[in-house]
């Protein structure tokens, strides 16, 4: 069963614990080299932040990608205002997660809510956002679900409109539940350090 494989997976990992900021932060390296960093509000067990790091085809680290959480700050920053006041103004997605549901914000949307369209499309395993007018199309999948090769359920997807930002969600599968419940029982009990780097020393 491929939750089962992930779940294996997860702990034969190695794991280092950091407590910083009332956050739990645990580092995953796996056997393949690839690196995971999560974050975890200490009070509520919330998922904070989740992001990948691979090594390049030379062996080197490449640079961290964000999963969940706010999309990291570009290199190359430019110094341009009108650069920076246009770029403000773009749709912005970022993926923060309740408890029961997976859920991205999509910052910058100053259309009313019967222009959108969400939908999950099973075939190509993503969830596609759209407007009638034209203005906005974008299409992004969901890991977890392709880690542990759960379907994609339309009837799952649902979201809301508020101030220029489309909040759309995912109910999390059963499976999904169980997993990050017994993952969160195995993270509380690693001896977390109060200081230090939280990643894992690669070879």
């Amino acid at each position: 069963m491929a939750v089962q494989n992930w779940t294996d997976i997860l702990k034969s990992s190695k794991k280092t614990a950091l407590i910083s900021d009332g956050k739990r932060k645990i580092h995953y390296l796996f056997t393949d080299g690839k690196e995971m960093s999560e974050e975890y509000d200490l009070k509520t067990d919330e998922l904070i932040v989740r992001k990948w790091r691979h090594k390049s085809t030379l062996g080197d680290q490449g640079p961290w990608q964000v999963e969940v959480g706010e999309p990291l700050a570009g290199p190359d920053t430019s110094l341009d205002s009108e650069v920076i006041k246009e770029n403000c103004s773009n749709p912005v997605l970022m993926r923060k997660d309740t408890k029961n549901s997976f859920q991205w914000r999509i910052r910058n949307l100053p259309f009313p809510k019967d222009v959108f369209s969400v939908s999950a499309e099973p075939s190509d395993r993503c969830i596609v956002v759209k407007t009638s007018n034209k203005k906005y199309y974008k299409k992004f999948n969901i890991p977890d679900l392709d880690r542990n090769e759960l379907p994609l359920e339309n009837s799952a997807v649902n979201f809301s409109h508020a101030n220029n930002t489309l909040i759309i969600s995912y109910k999390k599968p059963k499976e999904i539940l169980t997993l990050e419940l017994e993952l969160l029982k195995e993270l509380k009990k690693l001896k977390g350090t109060d200081e230090g780097d939280v990643d894992c020393k690669t070879q």
